[in-house]
C-alpha cells in the first residue's frame, strides 16, 4: 500500500499588512478619526504578539502613505502625535519582547523630535531579535522605485557603472527593502482589493488576502484564519 505524502506548506517568512479602515471604523459609531487610529493601534500590538506565535520574522505594517499627506491637516497633526505616542511609550514595551523596529519610507518631511526617536528605537534589539517590526511611513512604492532609479542613473553619468551593470539585483540592493527578503503574504483589511502603492516591486510573487472588516475590527482569530489559508496555497512562482 503506498501512502500519499501530505503536502509541503509554505514558511511564511516576511509578512506585510495594509492597516485599512481606521476612519471609516471611527465613522460608523460617530467618533473622531483619531478614534480609529487608537484603536488600530491596539489591534497592531495584538497581530505583533500574533506575529511572533507564529515565528514570523519580517512584519511590514502599512502605517501612512506618501498620499496621506493630502489629509486634512488636523487629521496629520493627531496622526503624528500619535506616532510620537506610539514612539514614547509603545516601543519600549515592544523592544522588551524581542522586537527590532525598521522604518520604510522618508523621514525627511517629519520633525526632528520623531526623527530622533526613530533613530534612538531603531537601536533597540539590532543584532537579535525575535522579530523585526517594519513599519512603513511617508512610504511609497512609485516613490520608492522612483528613487531607485534616479541613484543608478547617477552612478552610470558619474561612470561608476555602466547599463549593462543595470539588472534585477541592482535596482532591488536601491530600494527601501534592500535587506529584507520579498513579502510571502499581503493582507489588506478594509474592503478594498488593491495594493495602493505598497511594496509593488517587491510584491511579484506575493500572496494577497482581503478582508472586507476594517482593521479596528480585525482579530487573532481572522490572523490565524489567513495564516493557515497560506500555508495551504500552492505557490508557482511562474515556474509551471
Amino acid at each position: 500500500m503506498f501512502f500519499k505524502p501530505a503536502p509541503k506548506l509554505n514558511t511564511l517568512k516576511h509578512l506585510g499588512i495594509i492597516m485599512d479602515g481606521n476612519r471609516r471604523w471611527a465613522k460608523a459609531k460617530g467618533l473622531d478619526a483619531i478614534k480609529g487610529h487608537k484603536q488600530g493601534i491596539e489591534t497592531a500590538k495584538l497581530i505583533i504578539k500574533a506575529a511572533m506565535e507564529e515565528n514570523i520574522t519580517f512584519l511590514t505594517l502599512y502605517a501612512f502613505s506618501s498620499e496621506n499627506w493630502k489629509r486634512d491637516p488636523s487629521e496629520i497633526n493627531d496622526l503624528m502625535n500619535l506616532l510620537r505616542f506610539f514612539l514614547d511609550n509603545e516601543i519600549n514595551n515592544l523592544s522588551s519582547s524581542g522586537v527590532k523596529l525598521s522604518i520604510l519610507g522618508d523621514l525627511t518631511h517629519f520633525d526632528e523630535d520623531i526623527k530622533s526617536n526613530i533613530k534612538k528605537a531603531s537601536l533597540y534589539n539590532k543584532e537579535s531579535f525575535k522579530i523585526n517590526l517594519i513599519i512603513a511611513i511617508n512610504y511609497g512604492a512609485r516613490q520608492e522605485i522612483t528613487k531607485a532609479v534616479k541613484k543608478i542613473c547617477d552612478e552610470v553619468l558619474n561612470k561608476e557603472i555602466s547599463i549593462e551593470h543595470i539588472d534585477e539585483k541592482l535596482i532591488q540592493k536601491n530600494l527601501y527593502t534592500n535587506d529584507l527578503p520579498d513579502p510571502d503574504l499581503i493582507i489588506r483589511t478594509g474592503g478594498d482589493s488593491r495594493l495602493s502603492n505598497f511594496l509593488l516591486w517587491q510584491a511579484a510573487y506575493t500572496e494577497l488576502m482581503f478582508f472586507k472588516k476594517p482593521w479596528p475590527d480585525f482579530t487573532k482569530k481572522d490572523f490565524l484564519k489567513a495564516i493557515s489559508e497560506f500555508k495551504s496555497r500552492e505557490r508557482r512562482f511562474g515556474g509551471h
